[in-house]
């Protein structure tokens, strides 16, 4: 589509034969720049630790640059849009997700396993060391342990969240003149609304993902 939109302004401008001709060299001049774009932003990306083990997908049109599939951050997102506009990018669609469940790419599901069972392995040593040393002291810790999570059961509710979260968001300047919407169910965190840049919207998922009794986000918030 994109070579048939140039050789038709080719011909209007200069006759058939000088229109295929500018057509021909326009498309190939085009081609190769998107080509040359693409790879540039693939090489960061690959050379980046948090970004290389997921699914990034690039394609240049003209210069302009989408990009989509799943990150686990907000400032992972911004961190591949910034790539591209330093790639030679004119304009950048950034349809990439946020999603901290993001999976990571073929080939990594091995070493994910890996982590899963040193993780899991570690949390059983620190919960044998506690009981042990809850022992020690005559079951003290064991009943502050238990007071706590009460009361953080007790806190942590829905409206609780909701309201913390907004608090904390007052104030800070990355929000500044924005316009978020908090909602929480099930300690399950939605953001709505609008702010002035990636970096903003990156913000209010960190607040957000900060506060007690959160469990998970779903940032639906656009950048304006």
């Amino acid at each position: 589509m994109r070579l048939s939109y140039v050789f038709v302004a080719a011909v209007l401008i200069g006759g058939p034969t000088s229109g295929i001709s500018a057509a021909m060299q326009t498309a190939q001049t085009t081609t190769s720049a998107d080509k040359t774009i693409e790879d540039r932003i693939e090489k960061q990306i690959a050379r980046d630790k948090s970004l290389k083990e997921f699914s990034i997908k690039v394609n240049a049109e003209n210069r302009v640059v989408t990009l989509s599939g799943t990150v686990p951050t907000e400032a992972d997102r911004a961190k591949v849009a910034e790539i591209a506009k330093t790639a030679g990018a004119s304009r950048v669609e950034n349809h990439i997700v946020a999603d901290i469940n993001a999976t990571r790419a073929k080939g990594t599901s091995g070493k994910i396993q890996e982590k899963t069972s040193d993780a899991a392995a570690k949390t059983k040593e620190g919960a044998e060391k506690t009981y042990d040393k809850s022992k020690e002291v005559g079951g003290k810790v064991v009943e502050k342990t238990k007071e706590g999570a009460e009361k953080t059961a007790e806190v942590a509710t829905d409206t609780w969240i909701t309201s913390r979260i907004k608090t904390k968001m007052v104030g800070e300047d990355l929000l500044k003149d924005s316009d978020i919407h908090v909602s929480t169910t099930d300690h399950v965190v939605t953001l709505t609304g609008s702010v002035k840049s990636a970096a903003g919207r990156a913000k209010a998922a960190e607040i957000a993902r900060d506060v007690e009794g959160v469990k998970e986000i779903v940032n639906k918030i656009a950048v304006k």
